[in-house]
């Protein structure tokens, strides 16, 4: 019930005359504890002023990293708030299972196809950058800073590419097909971003084996 009234709130807040900044600030929240995906403001913005479409994405992209790499820092420096929020989403137990997973060979990969599917499909992107920046202070304990700061530069053009990637199909998708994939999106986005995702780990794996 809750989350259908925050549903109905950010279709609203689409057509407030602040409609840009209101969705810079749920692009933002939404990347480490907001429940409510930008998406439902993108497309009724990008109906009511499509010439607007890149604007509208650039905005919802360039907040949601930030909102993401905020994320990260409440998992390295504020690690009971940090999980508070993923045990709301009861993701508490796969927090142990990614960090057993980075101390494997090839954990490294698996982490960076983990956050490729947060940012791209209906996984909770939050739960992700929360987790990113909670192992990465784990790992502090046994690697030097240097790794650190790498696994913190990958984190943030991962965010950068998932997160751009997702906003730009809904924004030129609504802008060249209008409200019809809006109602697409409401009734089969979840199954369309997961396929979408997948496949393209997919192709990426392959791709790495080929040109290894």
């Amino acid at each position: 019930m809750i989350l259908k009234k925050l549903y109905d709130r950010c279709v609203e807040l689409a057509r407030h005359k602040f409609s840009k900044p209101l969705l810079g600030f749920i692009a933002f929240i939404e990347s480490f504890f907001f429940p409510v995906p930008p998406d439902l403001m993108i497309i009724p913005m990008v109906v009511a002023k499509r010439d607007d479409y890149l604007k509208i994405f650039l905005i919802a992209t360039v907040c949601s990293v930030l909102g993401g790499l905020f994320g990260y820092m409440l998992g390295v420096f504020f690690l009971d708030a940090a999980m508070v929020i993923i045990e709301f989403y009861g993701y508490e137990n796969k927090v142990f299972e990614i960090q057993e997973t980075m101390s494997t060979k090839g954990g490294f990969y698996t982490w960076l196809g983990i956050m490729f599917l947060a940012g791209f499909t209906p996984l909770p992107f939050k739960v992700f950058t929360i987790t990113s920046g909670v192992i990465n202070f784990n790992l502090l304990v046994y690697h030097s800073a240097r790794v650190i700061n790498f696994n913190l530069l990958v984190f943030f053009f991962i965010c950068l590419l998932t997160r751009g990637l997702r906003f730009f199909l809904v924004s030129y998708f609504t802008y060249l097909f209008g409200k019809k994939f809006g109602d697409f999106i409401e009734k089969k986005g979840a199954m369309w971003f997961t396929v979408a995702g997948i496949f393209i780990v997919i192709v990426a794996i392959i791709l790495y084996f080929i040109f290894k």
